[in-house]
């Protein structure tokens, strides 16, 4: 089994930072891609930030919202991702749940997997 499990969210003032990791343990075999989505009571969740196979440049996206404070980072070795959130502001505030899509040891296809979430919460 593969298990996605985050960490790093909590309490800050508008204008601070927060990092939030993610790392999928068990049988991962190979990940094609990692999302941070962000969810608030009463909305869609919505996608943040998504980093490909390879990590170039041209292999992530942002949501308009987040572009120029968000930046989602992969380290492949451990099948961990990260997301690092600088200028953050009170509209930010949600519970971020990691996704990855993952080929496991003995699969033959790859998966969707989510975290439990993690809370953020942006106020003074």
């Amino acid at each position: 089994q593969v298990q996605l499990v985050e960490s790093g969210g909590g309490l800050v003032q508008p204008g601070g930072s927060l990092k939030l990791s993610c790392t999928a343990s068990g049988n991962v075999y190979s990940i094609f891609a990692m999302d941070w989505y962000r969810q608030v009571p009463g909305k869609e969740r919505e996608l943040v930030a998504r980093i490909v196979q390879g990590g170039s440049p041209s292999s992530i996206r942002y949501a308009d919202s987040v572009k120029g404070r968000f930046a989602i980072a992969r380290e492949s070795a451990d099948n961990t991702g990260y997301l690092e959130m600088n200028n953050l502001k009170p509209e930010d505030t949600a519970v971020y749940y990691c996704h990855a899509e993952i080929l496991t040891t003995t699969g033959s296809n790859y998966d969707d997997y989510w975290g439990q979430g993690t809370q953020v919460t942006v106020s003074s």
